[in-house]
C-alpha cells in the first residue's frame, strides 16, 4: 500500500523579538494545520520563534532563555501531529541556529544549522557555532522517513547527501532568504540539481515580510524526486501551503497553493518595497505616513508605494513649494494625489528659508550663492516635515533613489529626513521603469504622465536639472551598477567603453558621500548589493580604486 504524507507548509511573517507571541501563534498553527488542512506534518520557517535576523538579540542570555522556554511551550501543546519549529538553542557558551521535531507533547530531536552564511547581509557566524557532533536528522512521519536541513544547508552537497544517506526520502528545508532581483532563477536551479544528486524530494519553505532593510519573499517551492520543481507559492505574501506526498512516487500533488503569476522583475520589485514599507511602519507603530510631493518622479513613486502599503486614507502627501518651485511641479502634485484619493497639503518654504537667509547674512556676507544656500531649501522642507510628523503622528517616508545616495545628490537633514527610504535601493532608471509599470496595473495610471516624462530637477535655484551635475542618468547607474553592485574596478569600468573624466568624478562622489549615507534612513533591499548592511565600506578611506 502506498505510504501518503501530507505537509502543511507556514508561509507567514514572525517578527522578530515578539518571542512569546510568536509561540502562541505557533502553537495554535499547528492545531490549524491537524484539524482545519488534515496534515500529518507542518513546517515553520527558520527561527520562526525568535523571528529573523535576531542580531544581537542572541547575545542577550535572558533573550535565549526565553526563546527555550517558548520552544517548550509550544511542544507541550503538540499534539496529533508533527512539528518542526525553528529556534536559537543555546548550550553552554555557544548558540546553534536549530529546528526542533516536535511530537506528542515534547521535543523527540533536534537539528542544527551545519552551513552558516557569513557574507552580504548574513552575520552568522557572529552569533551561531557549528555542532562538531551534529550530523544529519531523520525522523518518521505516517511510515516516511523525513530528513531536514536548513536553509543555507541547501547550497553545500554535503548535508542534503548524508541526510539521503541516513534515510530520509523526504527532506524539509526551513528558511529565511531575502528577495533580491533574479534569485527565483537561481534558487530553482539549484533545487533541481540537489534533487538530481540525491533523488530525494525537497519542502522548500521560506518566511514572508519586511524586516527593516530586509525584505522576505515566501515564493515557497516543492520538488519532486525525480527533479520537477514545481510553480512557487505567491510571493511576498502570508499563506497556508498544504500539499500531498506520495512516497511511492516521490511526487508533490498540491492542495492549497496560490502559485505565483507574476515574476517578472517590475512586479516583484514593486511588491517587495511595498511589503517592506507597510510591514516597517505597523511594526515600529505606525499606521500613517507622511511625504514631500515635489511633482517629481522619486516623490511620485514613494506616494504609489504608500498608497498601496498603507491606503490612500493613511498617507498625507505635502507640498513645499520655494521661489524656484514650476507651477507645473505643483499642479503634478495635485493631479497624482487627486487621482490617488490623497489628502494634499500645502506648506510654502519661503519664510523659513528667508529667515535662515537672513540670519547667516552676517556670516556669508561678500560670499556667492552656492550650494549652501540651495541646500537650506531642502532643509526647511525637511524641518517641516519632520514637525508635522512629531506633531500629528505618522512615519515620515524620505524619497531618494539609489542613484542619489551613490553620488551625494541628496541633502542631509534636508530630503533624507525621514525614518523609511522606499525606493532606497532602486536606481533613477529603475524608478522610472517601475512608474511606468505601476501604471499599467488597476486600469488608470497613478502617476501623471507629465511626471516621467519631465527632465529631473531638484528645483533649488532657477532652470535646474540634475544633468546640470551629473551625467545622463542612463550613464551614470551604468557606471554604477559595476562598481557598486559587481565591485569592478575604475580601469575595469572605463575599459567597458565609459569616458574616463565622467567615472573618475562619479567614482569620488562615491567615495566622499560615504559619511551621508552611513546616516541614511533603512529601506528595503531589493538589489544584490544594497547601502546599508550589505555594502560597509569604512567613511575614512584612502582606497582609490
Amino acid at each position: 500500500m502506498s505510504k501518503k504524507l501530507r505537509i502543511a507548509l507556514a508561509q507567514f511573517d514572525f517578527p522578530v523579538g515578539a518571542v512569546y507571541q510568536n509561540a502562541e501563534r505557533i502553537s495554535a498553527m499547528i492545531a490549524e494545520a491537524r484539524d482545519a488542512h488534515g496534515a500529518d506534518l507542518v513546517l515553520f520557517p527558520e527561527l520562526a520563534i525568535s523571528g529573523y535576523p535576531p542580531e544581537d538579540l542572541l547575545m542577550r542570555p535572558g533573550f535565549l532563555r526565553d526563546c527555550e522556554a517558548a520552544l517548550q511551550q509550544v511542544a507541550a501543546s503538540t499534539q496529533g501531529i508533527v512539528a518542526v519549529v525553528g529556534w536559537p538553542q543555546s548550550a553552554g557558551s555557544v548558540v546553534y541556529n536549530a529546528a526542533s521535531v516536535l511530537r506528542d507533547g515534547g521535543v523527540e530531536t533536534t537539528y542544527r544549522k551545519r552551513e552558516l552564511p557569513n557574507y552580504a547581509v548574513f552575520d552568522e557566524r557572529r552569533y551561531f557555532d557549528v555542532d562538531p557532533d551534529g550530523g544529519a536528522c531523520v525522523f518518521e512521519v505516517a511510515g516516511v522517513p523525513v530528513g531536514l536541513v536548513i536553509c543555507e544547508d541547501l547550497w553545500f552537497a554535503e548535508p542534503l547527501g548524508e541526510t539521503r544517506d541516513a534515510g530520509a526520502q523526504l527532506v524539509m528545508v526551513p528558511n529565511a532568504s531575502p528577495f533580491e532581483r533574479d534569485k527565483h532563477a537561481q534558487r530553482d536551479a539549484l533545487l533541481a540539481q540537489r534533487v538530481s544528486e540525491t533523488g530525494v524530494a525537497l519542502a522548500y519553505l521560506n518566511v514572508v515580510g519586511g524586516q527593516d532593510a530586509l525584505v522576505f519573499d515566501g515564493a515557497s517551492v516543492l520538488a519532486d524526486g525525480d527533479g520537477l520543481v514545481h510553480s512557487a507559492a505567491r510571493a511576498f505574501e502570508d499563506h497556508w501551503l498544504v500539499a500531498d506526498y506520495d512516497a511511492d512516487t516521490r511526487k508533490f500533488t498540491a492542495r492549497e497553493w496560490p502559485c505565483e503569476g507574476d515574476e517578472g522583475r517590475d512586479g516583484l520589485a514593486w511588491r517587495a518595497v511595498v511589503r517592506g514599507t507597510r510591514d516597517y511602519c505597523l511594526k515600529n507603530g505606525f499606521s500613517k505616513a507622511w511625504l514631500g510631493l515635489s511633482g517629481g518622479i522619486d516623490s511620485a513613486l514613494v506616494l504609489a508605494i504608500a498608497v498601496d502599503a498603507l491606503g490612500a486614507d493613511n498617507v498625507t502627501a505635502v507640498r513645499l513649494p520655494s521661489r524656484y518651485t514650476a507651477d507645473l511641479s505643483n499642479d503634478l502634485a495635485a493631479e497624482q494625489c487627486a487621482t490617488m484619493g490623497v489628502k494634499l497639503e500645502t506648506i510654502p518654504i519661503e519664510a523659513p528659508f528667508k529667515g535662515f537667509i537672513e540670519a547667516l547674512a552676517p556670516i556669508f556676507a561678500g560670499r556667492e550663492a552656492d550650494t549652501a544656500e540651495e541646500n537650506l531649501q531642502s532643509r526647511s522642507r525637511g524641518v517641516i516635515m519632520m514637525a508635522l510628523s512629531n506633531k500629528l503622528g505618522g512615519l515620515l517616508l524620505t524619497t531618494g533613489n539609489k542613484s542619489e545616495y551613490a553620488v551625494g545628490y541628496a541633502t542631509i537633514y534636508g530630503d533624507m529626513c525621514g525614518g523609511y527610504a522606499p525606493i532606497k535601493d532602486l536606481y533613477k532608471t529603475e524608478v522610472f521603469a517601475l512608474a511606468r509599470w505601476r501604471n499599467t496595473v488597476g486600469g488608470t495610471p497613478v502617476i501623471p504622465e507629465a511626471v516621467i516624462a519631465r527632465p529631473p530637477s531638484a528645483e533649488l535655484r532657477e532652470n535646474q536639472t540634475d544633468q546640470d551635475s551629473l551625467p545622463p542618468y542612463d550613464v551614470l547607474d551604468a557606471i554604477l551598477l559595476r562598481y557598486v553592485d559587481q565591485e569592478q574596478s575604475r580601469d575595469e569600468i572605463v575599459a567597458a567603453g565609459f569616458e574616463a573624466g565622467v567615472v573618475d568624478r562619479m567614482l569620488r562622489l562615491v567615495r566622499i558621500n560615504e559619511w551621508k549615507r552611513h546616516q541614511a534612513a533603512p529601506g528595503p533591499k531589493v538589489s544584490r548589493r544594497a547601502f546599508g548592511r550589505e555594502r560597509r565600506y569604512p567613511i575614512s578611506n584612502k582606497y582609490p580604486g
